[in-house]
């Protein structure tokens, strides 16, 4: 045992990757703790662990950790992690970018789809017992506006080409890619909000990218045009959104990501005609640990051969 290197898995659901240890022939390699998130660790898993996989943390946790060399965050955005006034400068830090591939593209394919036609006012009428014909509009040949062609983007694109829309976007090291008709640097990003029918924000936390859709970037977009955010809470200056769709300078917006979660009662969000709010529906899946374990096991194999590992946390550019 004093020769496998100490792993804590820090989660309420630890069997996907013990399974995935093991599939992956890492068990006699690695002494692993695994810990629920409401407890901490004791004074012995801290003074071993050499490598951590984890939700939020909290502060005073990873500077009481000598050994720790790599921490796997479980979710894709690590503004949490960042914001540690003790992060330890020398840390490796990975995020589950990618793991969302499978479940966020079908759920903001769905928004897409409830936005533009008219399944809602369908199923009020129905509440009445009223046949109101309607004439549902395509989504064919309207263009759709992707900020932030990551992983996730660059699926969406790929279905939203299949049904015959045009994707534009923005990429912080833009280069020709399928499906997308034109890649921007992220400081033309008001480009692709003049063009766009529906305006998709998938853009990280940052300090560059916060308030970042206010009064004036909203103004730049159609009047017909409809906003989803799935990327974060902190993109948008809520109060200038709520000006804009009620003075119907856009079409509306789905909301799936904010500020504060849950979102509290009092927030305007939910009662503002014209704005949809969704739970942060968009990443969860019903086997989303088998994704995320698939990921931390082929940086283990990596940390446990000292080779590079996946997904690195960019502190600089806060991704």
């Amino acid at each position: 045992m004093t020769n496998r290197a100490h792993i804590l898995l820090w989660t309420d659901s630890s069997a996907a990757y013990l399974d995935a240890i093991k599939a992956a022939g890492l068990a006699d390699r690695v002494a692993v703790d695994t810990l629920p998130r409401k407890e901490k660790p004791s004074a012995e898993q801290l003074a071993r662990t050499e490598a951590l996989m984890a939700g939020a943390m909290p502060p005073g946790i990873l500077p009481a950790m000598p050994k720790l060399r790599w921490a796997q965050a479980m979710t894709a955005g690590v503004e949490g992690w960042l914001a540690l006034p003790d992060l330890p400068p020398g840390l490796t830090l990975t995020c589950a970018r990618g793991t969302h591939t499978e479940s966020m593209p079908e759920n903001i394919i769905g928004a897409l789809f409830f936005v533009a036609k008219p399944y809602l006012a369908s199923v009020e009428n129905q509440k009445q017992g009223k046949w109101v014909h309607t004439v549902a509009q395509p989504l064919t040949g309207k263009t759709l506006g992707i900020l932030g062609l990551g992983a996730i983007g660059q699926e969406v694109a790929r279905i939203a080409a299949a049904l015959g829309m045009r994707v534009i976007g923005t990429r912080r090291r833009p280069a020709p890619m399928a499906n997308v008709a034109q890649v921007l640097p992220a400081d033309r990003a008001d480009e692709v909000l003049a063009q766009a029918d529906f305006l998709l924000l998938l853009l990280p936390a940052t300090p560059q990218t916060d308030n970042f859709i206010n009064a004036q970037r909203l103004a730049r977009m159609k009047p017909t045009a409809w906003l989803l955010n799935f990327g974060r809470g902190h993109l948008i200056k809520d109060d200038d959104l709520i000006a804009a769709v009620t003075a119907k300078k856009i079409a509306g917006a789905l909301l799936d990501v904010y500020r504060q979660e849950p979102l509290p009662a009092e927030h305007p969000f939910w009662k503002t005609e014209g704005i949809i709010v969704l739970p942060h529906i968009g990443g969860p899946h019903p086997q989303r640990d088998r994704f995320v374990a698939r990921l931390f096991v082929d940086n283990l194999a990596r940390f446990l051969d000292g080779v590079p590992l996946k997904e690195v946390v960019d502190r600089a550019a806060g991704y």
